[in-house]
C-alpha cells in the first residue's frame, strides 16, 4: 500500500518588511513522504516571501518535473515567477528561465553546492536568478515547533527572520546570493 501525503494546516500573520508585504495566510501544506520536514519548510518559506498576487504550490505536488514547487500565474494563466526549492539540477534552472518572467530557489543546501550543478551547463538568463538561503539550524529548530495544525508570525527585516510560536521567538538569517556563473 502507498503511503500518503500528511496535510498541514499553517496559519501565518506575515509581515515582510523589506518587500511591505503583510498578509494573513491560512495555508495548506502536502508533506509527501520522501519529502524531509527542512524541505518542506523551505517550501513554506519560499511561499512567504515571495507572497504576491496569483502564487500557489504546486498542483502536481514534487513529483511533477514539469511545475515548480510554489509559481506566480497572472489571471490569464500566464507563469509569472518559477520559485524553486533545494539544490535544482542546471536543466531544471534553464528550463525555468525560459518558462518564466522571474526565477528564485530557495535554499538551505551550501550555495557552493548550487554553484558546482549550476557550471554543468549554460543556464538560460542565469545571472538574473535570485538565490535565497535559509540557515539549516533555523529551519532545524522551527521543525521540533510545527505541528499538523500551527499558528506563526513571520517578520523579514533587514535579512533576518523573526518566527513567533506562541511565546517563543526564533531568529535566522536569509541571504541572498547568486549563481556565480556567466
Amino acid at each position: 500500500m502507498a503511503l500518503t501525503a500528511t496535510i498541514y494546516r499553517v496559519e501565518i500573520a506575515l509581515s515582510d518588511v523589506d518587500r511591505s508585504v503583510y498578509e494573513t495566510l491560512d495555508l495548506r501544506l502536502a508533506r509527501h513522504p520522501s519529502e524531509s520536514m527542512r524541505y518542506m519548510l523551505t517550501r513554506l518559506f519560499a511561499y512567504c516571501l515571495s507572497y504576491e498576487e496569483g502564487i500557489a504550490f504546486s498542483k502536481g505536488g514534487l513529483s511533477s518535473t514539469d511545475e515548480a514547487p510554489v509559481a506566480v500565474h497572472d489571471p490569464t494563466g500566464l507563469l509569472l515567477a518559477w520559485i524553486d526549492v533545494g539544490a535544482p539540477s542546471a536543466e531544471r534552472l534553464h528550463k525555468a528561465a525560459k518558462a518564466a518572467r522571474k526565477i528564485a530557489v530557495y535554499t538551505h543546501s551550501d550555495l557552493s553546492l548550487l554553484r558546482k550543478e549550476a557550471a554543468k551547463k549554460d543556464i538560460h538568463r542565469a545571472d538574473d536568478i535570485e538565490i535565497w538561503r535559509l540557515e539549516p539550524a533555523f529551519l532545524d529548530a522551527l521543525e521540533a515547533r510545527l505541528d499538523r495544525h500551527t499558528k506563526w508570525e513571520l517578520v523579514r527585516n533587514e535579512g533576518q527572520l523573526y518566527v513567533t510560536c506562541g511565546s517563543a521567538t526564533y531568529e535566522g538569517m536569509i541571504v541572498r546570493g547568486t549563481l556565480g556563473v556567466t
